[in-house]
């Protein structure tokens, strides 16, 4: 199982591109990968560590616990690193 995190906060529009890059690139793998991704998104706001560490790069994107992407997500790039997960 792969867990994908993605650390939002409310009011973000990134956070939304974000979102809808990371369901688009699910979409688009063969089953036998996307099965395998376990998607998880945590608000900055509801814990002061996270908020303290990943404030300025919301959306962040990580990947078994380690940073995918910030800001910008490309979906090329996350499909690359989930088909290799």
């Amino acid at each position: 199982m792969t867990d994908l995190t993605l650390l939002t906060k409310p009011g973000c529009h990134l956070c939304d591109v974000a979102r809808e890059v990371i369901d688009v690139t699910l979409a688009g793998l063969p089953e036998s990968v996307s099965d395998a991704v376990e998607v998880t998104e945590l608000s900055i706001q509801d814990d002061p560590a996270l908020y303290e560490k990943w404030w300025e790069k919301i959306p962040v994107v990580l990947i078994d616990g380690k940073l995918h992407a910030h800001w910008r997500v490309s979906q090329d790039r996350l499909a690359e690193a989930l088909r290799g997960a």
